[in-house]
């Protein structure tokens, strides 16, 4: 069973939110917040816990823990449905519009009267906003651009939402009874950013069954169909989830259906028509109707003379074609992933365990090295000072000594200014074993300004990575005007590597800008973003999406062997 971490921690930073804007901004507020950010980074399944073992979690405390336990035993927090009760349903919907955040929600609603993202866009459109303590005509143009995007419906649900949802109902389906097989499908398993929906398939013999079965899991508080062979369910957080459910003999060829994509689906149908085939979920038949194959994916693809294609390929970008002349690039697997370059201790603000506890999560994982890359200084978030940063490298090559078992590089997340400049002196950056600069603010600045800034940071002689290349987070913020085609250029002239940040807020650089990365040569470096123990797991979500950009693991600074890892790191440094 998936761990419903991030489930949990949604629901207290929903608390949290709501609570801001009702104009409360004291200790519960801190505390819906820091809980949060506890259970989401926690490094084990929190569903099997007490109590009293949830209270003992640094961050979470007596109050939180019975409410987890509370959701966990009956699917529902009472405050939180007192809160969502007290406060508009249209003013909670202001909460969806990227870059506006619970305090000028409030503070748009209270001062012009808004309720809903419709009334802002009309009060945007009035040029009614701008005037507004704290909201210039660069907020108004950013919420401009923001509800456009909102009314066009192109982000839809996160990854980092829709996936550990669909699952947990996985792996519920497959104890029941009956039930053979059963598979996130659509573009889930294709692993995109962003999906409209959220599809399963299951293999039984008694497929009505199956969908009964489905229709009665706990985390379903709506039927919306039910049929022998398919379901369709609300989740208690409005989510909606499509079953399928088909005899196991046809299960491979169902499963490649109902994966897709549409796009890829035609190429394949055409192929299988001109080599005198018919394809369909069902199964790939002769003409006279006889079935060739149906149960294994992979020799569907071979009967029509391919390659099997991965997923995460699955778009229409040429892979039918490379897959007929056997030319489909060995992806890059997590098995090929020997560390992670972005992992955060409770040094910086905003991170939820100690140093020993995020080593003893990488360790766990096999890892060989670990980067800790804690905040520099000027993150207005609250970053390290120097000599924090200097106790910790002491704290670091000790444990290192005494474990012998893992490489720790001793490293930073520098923020990277509004002029390009970074958080510390050239002599100061030149004492740490790997370095990742990141633009965290000014994210609106012009294509030139923005471009230059992350150039600069490539120059850089101590710079390893660019975290996070365009500032993008699904669903709340688009990715950052930056001439990426110059950044390409840069990264690869500079021996500069540029992050696939495995958050699944993130995913940044994304599939489509990994590919051009990569036919740049440039290096990538995968990170997880973590902020707790359980974060390191994010790192199979930057391997899926440098999947889907065509990625091989010569290209991944992650899976260097260590002398070519060093030469990598030591760049432009004196040593």
């Amino acid at each position: 069973m998936p761990w419903r971490n991030d489930e949990l921690a949604r629901l207290f930073q929903e608390m949290a939110e709501l609570l801001l804007l009702q104009g409360e901004t004291g200790f519960r507020v801190r505390a819906y917040d820091r809980g949060a950010r506890a259970l989401s980074g926690y490094g084990a399944d929190l569903t099997g816990l007490s109590e009293r073992e949830l209270a003992a979690i640094p961050g979470v405390g007596k109050a939180i823990a019975a409410k987890v336990r509370e959701y966990l035993d009956t699917g529902r927090v009472a405050k939180l449905e007192e809160l969502r009760a007290e406060v508009p349903t249209g003013l909670r919907a202001l909460l969806r519009v990227p870059g506006l955040g619970p305090s000028k929600a409030r503070l748009v609603h209270e001062a012009l009267g808004v309720g809903s993202p419709e009334e802002l866009t009309a009060a945007v459109a009035a040029g009614r906003v701008a005037g507004l303590p704290g909201m210039g005509q660069r907020t108004e143009a950013n919420l401009r651009r923001a509800l456009e995007r909102m009314a066009g419906g192109v982000e839809g649900i996160p990854l980092a939402v829709a996936l550990p949802l669909a699952e947990t109902l996985r792996d519920r389906l497959a104890t029941v009874a009956g039930v053979e097989r059963v598979e996130v499908a659509g573009s889930l398993r294709r692993m995109k950013a962003a999906v409209h929906d959220l599809d399963l398939l299951a293999a039984g013999d008694d497929p009505a069954a199956v969908t009964r079965a489905f229709a009665d899991l706990p985390e379903v508080a709506e039927v919306a169909a039910l049929g022998d062979t398919k379901a369709s369910i609300r989740t208690r957080d409005g989510y909606q989830v499509d079953l399928r459910v088909v005899r196991p003999a046809v299960w491979g060829a169902a499963l490649q259906y109902f994966t897709g994509s549409a796009a890829h689906n035609v190429r394949i149908r055409e192929l299988a028509v001109k080599a005198g085939f018919k394809l369909s979920e069902y199964g790939l038949f002769e003409r006279g109707g006889e079935l060739v194959v149906a149960e294994r994916e992979e020799v569907l693809y071979d009967r029509l003379g391919l390659e099997w294609v991965a997923p995460v390929l699955r778009e229409d970008r040429g892979e039918v074609e490379a897959a007929r002349r056997g030319e489909l690039p060995a992806l890059v697997a997590e098995a090929d992933v020997g560390g992670d370059f972005h992992c955060h201790t409770d040094l910086s603000q905003d991170g939820t365990a100690p140093l020993e506890v995020m080593v003893d999560a990488a360790r766990a994982r096999g890892y060989r090295f670990l980067a800790i890359t804690d905040h520099a200084e000027r993150l207005t978030l609250g970053g390290a000072s120097r000599e924090q940063l200097l106790e910790q490298r002491d704290r670091l090559r000790r444990l290192e000594r005494r474990l012998g078992d893992i490489e720790l590089l001793h490293g930073a997340e520098l923020n990277i200014g509004a002029d390009g400049s970074l958080d510390y002196d050239d002599a100061f950056l030149d004492g740490f074993d790997v370095l990742v600069a990141s633009v965290h603010d000014r994210l609106d600045q012009p294509r030139e300004q923005l471009t230059a800034r992350l150039l600069r940071a490539c120059e850089h002689p101590a710079v390893n990575v660019i975290g996070h290349p365009t500032g993008r987070r699904i669903g709340t913020r688009a990715a950052s005007d930056v001439d990426l085609e110059a950044l390409y250029q840069a990264a690869a002239r500079t021996g500069t590597a540029l992050e696939v940040n495995g958050s699944p807020h993130r995913l940044d650089l994304g599939d489509e800008q990994v590919r051009l990365a990569h036919r740049s040569g440039v290096w990538l470096a995968f990170g997880s973003d973590s902020h707790g123990p359980g974060h390191l797991a994010n790192i199979r979500f930057a391997v899926a999406t440098a999947g889907r950009g065509w990625t091989t693991a010569d290209r991944v600074v992650n899976a260097l062997p260590p002398a070519e890892l060093r030469r990598f790191l030591a760049k432009g440094r004196d040593r």
